[in-house]
């Protein structure tokens, strides 16, 4: 029943606020000017997308912007100013969305209270322009989002399909992070994460999703969690929303950890809609067997109810990601496409930018970057590159970014998932002076953590540190997965060109295809 009423309490404060975008129907048509704060989030800048390709005249700004957003967003000709600027708001906007990350003291923000100026949120936006109507199919979870809805939109589409997507991060696939179709389907990655300053509810409450995806639910975003219950109760609210018609596909662990989804059974046990469990466990509907990671490609089998379904395979690495594609088959198959078509489908599947992306080869020296954000995230990288480059040595350098690696929550976890390397490098704490001192990532005990069990650790204090002191260290057939949710100093263009400085080769790099991560 609290659910249920936090739901209800959650739509009258979205209609509340939804005021400000009731006029936006006609702005369509007469060129009206939205302005972005924060539009370099994955999230923000997709939406400046759509904005644009339905007329609005769109511009935004940022802190700094880097790729891939950034490439993005100069691609599609919407310009993004640097810093934040009160000016950047002159002439005036007639609306503005003002993104997640923005906190009362933004310069832009005051402004426009001062100014009464109209905004609203993100999910706000995109619920009343682009949701109305379609048919909702949400991603969510813990680890493996941007991955799982990038399967599923490419599933659908060359099914033919048809659909409209925003996914947070650019799928290969696509070239690009939504596409606004002429199908009935929206598919979309559904955050956890606050929606505004003035909201701070989960974004996927905005959504009203038909059927969902839910891959995982760890505790993460320690900013605005609290613990895990907290997580969980976001969650249960989420699934509280989906039709009794609706369907739930969700992670059901692996055989051999028999409590790994005990976290998404609480948040399942008051569905009202038909739930089926994906995993490698007994009791899964969609079960994965005969798994062979490989060092070109993986493939499986899934069972459905026990009875063999189908073959599947696709070029990325990692089992975490045979999760990810057997979750998005899942619910393909429950929209009506083949199997065959799913297979094909994921065979042809690439990856995400920032999931696994190999950015430079040099000298036999592979250097990847991966978005990380979490130590089971890390945990599956490092495992999957392990399979993928067997006999390799492993480097993990580490910049602790997101809110939850700059706190010392989860440290002993973070100790144990960066083991899995050969050699550990960790950079300061990005902005640590904005993390209270009694919550911050000790890095001193992490390395002492880390070498007590054996791991050759060292910290070393920003990207150009790292490149002067290990690029001299690195030889024919290491592989570097460099782990940061940012920009991390520019590491991932300084790294290979000191390589290439030291072996003497020329200034281009080889590129090589992603091997993918969620």
């Amino acid at each position: 029943m609290r659910d249920l009423i936090f739901v209800s309490e959650h739509r009258k404060q979205s209609a509340k606020y939804a005021k400000v975008v009731k006029g936006t129907k006609k702005f369509m048509s007469e060129n009206k000017h939205i302005h972005l704060i924060g539009i370099c989030g994955t999230a923000m800048a997709s939406l400046a997308g759509m904005l644009k390709e339905r007329g609005f005249r769109v511009s935004g700004s940022d802190a700094a912007a880097y790729p891939p957003m950034s490439d993005f967003l100069a691609d599609l000709g919407i310009p993004v100013a640097q810093p934040f600027d009160a000016r950047n708001l002159e002439p005036r906007p007639d609306l503005v969305v003002v993104g997640n990350a923005i906190s009362r003291g933004n310069v832009e923000l005051e402004q426009l209270l001062d100014q009464r100026i109209p905004f609203c949120s993100m999910p706000q936006l995109l619920q009343e322009e682009f949701l109305q109507g379609k048919e909702v199919l949400v991603v969510a979870g813990t680890h493996g989002k941007t991955t799982t809805t990038s399967m599923l939109a490419w599933i659908f589409h060359t099914a033919g399909m048809q659909p409209s997507f925003l996914i947070g991060g650019i799928a290969e696939n696509f070239g690009s992070s939504f596409h606004l179709g002429r199908g009935k389907h929206f598919i979309l990655e559904g955050d956890e994460y606050d929606t505004a300053f003035f909201d701070k509810g989960p974004k996927f409450l905005h959504y009203f999703p038909d059927a969902i995806i839910l891959t995982s639910v760890e505790f993460d975003h320690a900013d605005i969690y609290k613990d895990l219950e907290a997580v969980e109760t976001a969650f249960k609210r989420l699934v509280n929303l989906i039709p009794r018609r609706g369907k739930i596909i969700a992670f059901d662990g692996v055989a051999e950890e028999a409590t790994g989804s005990a976290s998404v059974d609480r948040c399942l046990s008051k569905a009202f809609c038909p739930v089926e469990r994906y995993g490698s466990g007994a009791r899964s509907e969609w079960r994965i067997t005969n798994l062979k990671l490989q060092p070109k490609r993986t493939s499986w089998s899934v069972l459905y109810s026990g009875k063999p379904w189908a073959d599947l395979e696709f070029p990325l690495a990692g089992e975490y990601n045979v999760w990810n594609a057997t979750a998005a088959a899942a619910i393909a198959a429950a929209y009506g496409i083949s199997k065959d078509e799913i297979a094909a489908a994921l065979k042809t599947f690439k990856s995400v930018k920032r999931r696994l992306e190999v950015k430079a080869q040099v000298k036999g020296i592979t250097i990847i970057d991966d978005f990380a954000h979490h130590p089971t995230a890390i945990a599956g990288t490092l495992r999957a590159l392990r399979a993928r480059y067997s006999g390799a040595r492993l480097w993990a350098i580490l910049e602790p970014r997101s809110n939850t690696l700059r706190r010392r929550v989860l440290q002993s976890d973070l100790a144990r998932s960066l083991a899995v390397a050969d050699e550990v490098i960790v950079a300061g704490v990005f902005r640590s002076e904005a993390v209270p001192e009694n919550e911050r990532l000790e890095l001193p005990e992490l390395l002492a953590e880390m070498k007590s069990q054996g791991t050759r650790a060292r910290l070393i204090g920003n990207a150009d540190e790292i490149v002067q002191t290990v690029a001299p260290e690195m030889r024919s057939g290491d592989v570097v997965a460099i782990l940061s949710n940012g920009g991390f100093g520019g590491i991932y263009e300084k790294l290979p060109e000191q390589l290439r400085k030291l072996s003497g080769e020329g200034a281009n790099s080889n590129s090589a295809n992603a091997v993918g991560r969620g």
